[in-house]
């Protein structure tokens, strides 16, 4: 297992089989671009254990919603309004626009990839959009 005093070749070593012991790295590593990568490609929740600063970086989350839609909830408030960064999220898993922008649940397209991901998807659309698509 790693602890705060593990090296970086130790964090990448066990970031690559089991993403969520980023938790246990030292600040330095959670910061560290080639370990949070690691961690997030294999368990996209891990973005989570990210400094904000990679939580605020587009290519990281793009990684983590990739590999799990959720993971938005993670990201900064500017990428929640991202619009790519968004589909790429709903592509993964429909449910994720409850964590996008007001804006992006109001954008038509983007709720109708989020439900045709999740039907259920649909509840967490602008209250205009929902009404107009569950007709």
């Amino acid at each position: 297992m790693i602890n705060e005093n593990s090296t970086k070749s130790e964090v990448l070593a066990v970031v690559k089989q089991k993403g969520y012991v980023l938790c246990y790295a030292s600040e330095e590593l959670r910061n560290n671009r080639d370990v949070v990568l690691e961690a997030i490609k294999q368990y996209g929740y891990a973005l989570y254990y990210a400094s904000e600063k990679l939580r605020a970086d587009r290519e990281f989350v793009l990684e983590a919603v990739k590999q799990n839609g959720l993971a938005l909830y993670y990201a900064s408030d500017v990428l929640k309004a991202d619009r790519d960064v968004v589909m790429e999220a709903i592509k993964q898993d429909g449910r994720a626009l409850y964590y996008a922008s007001d804006v992006l649940r109001a954008d038509r397209e983007i709720v109708r990839e989020a439900i045709k991901q999740d039907e259920y998807a649909l509840m967490y659309a602008s209250d205009e959009l929902r009404k107009e698509l569950s007709k």
